[in-house]
Parts: C-alpha cells; sequence; structure tokens
C-alpha cells in the first residue's frame, strides 16, 4: 500500500488517521506539525512518501504553508488537506491546483479512506483537476 506522511496538530485525531490508515494496510508516519512535516519530507528527499496529509489549522507551520513548501520541494506529492473550519476550507480551495482534495471534519473512517485512495489512485494527475468541494 501506500507511505503517507500526516501533519495533524490533535493528538486524538493523529492517532484515530494514523489507526485508520494502518489498518487499512498504508505505513503512516504522524507529525504534530507543518514544521515537523517539512523536515521529515527534506529528510527523505520527499520521495518515500506518496501522499501528504495534513490538517490546516496548525501551530509552527499551518496546512496551507507546508503545501506551498511540499508542492515547490516535490511537485509530484499529493497532498489531501483535512480541516474542521469552512473558513479554513474555502482558504485552501484558493489553492485548487496544488491539492487533491479537501476533506471536511468530522469525517467517518469511510470518507477517510476513500479521499486517501482516491488522492493516492490520482497521485498521476494531482493538482492539475484541481479540489473538489466536500
Amino acid at each position: 500500500m501506500a507511505r503517507i506522511l500526516v501533519a495533524e496538530d490533535e493528538a486524538a485525531v493523529r492517532a484515530f488517521v494514523t489507526r485508520a490508515l494502518e489498518s487499512a494496510g498504508h505505513q503512516v508516519v504522524a507529525v504534530a506539525d507543518g514544521g515537523a512535516a517539512v523536515e521529515r519530507l527534506m529528510a527523505v528527499g520527499g520521495k518515500d512518501f506518496d501522499l501528504l496529509l495534513t490538517d490546516i489549522v496548525m501551530p509552527v507551520m499551518d496546512g496551507i504553508a507546508l503545501a506551498l513548501k511540499a508542492r515547490s520541494l516535490y511537485p509530484d506529492l499529493p497532498i489531501l488537506m483535512m480541516s474542521g473550519y469552512p473558513r479554513e476550507r474555502q482558504r485552501a480551495h484558493n489553492l485548487d491546483l496544488l491539492l487533491t482534495d479537501i476533506l471536511a471534519k468530522p469525517f467517518q473512517l469511510a470518507e477517510l479512506l476513500k479521499a486517501v485512495d482516491a488522492a493516492i489512485d490520482d497521485d498521476s494527475t494531482a493538482g492539475s483537476q484541481g479540489a473538489t468541494d466536500q
């Protein structure tokens, strides 16, 4: 399956997402903020991950800044965002060329897995179709 970098500051959400993805057969590296995610990406040259799944609102570096940095360093890395804040989701939609999709919190296990599978399956065209509304 895929190797996924998860950036999420809320420990409970990070644990849920990690368990869900691992139970689906994915390998997960989970970090608590965008700064740590950039460090992990740079440590492996970005090539070690099939997907970046990031929250939008986080300390140190938010998900939008993370997406911009990740895209500039690794243009082929698919990026899936998640947020519980409608205003932040709209802000991310303005970056539709960078993102595969935006997952609205709260989400169910099936929604998470479907969005992740779609992002990974669509990795060859990531960013070309833009994000879709949830």
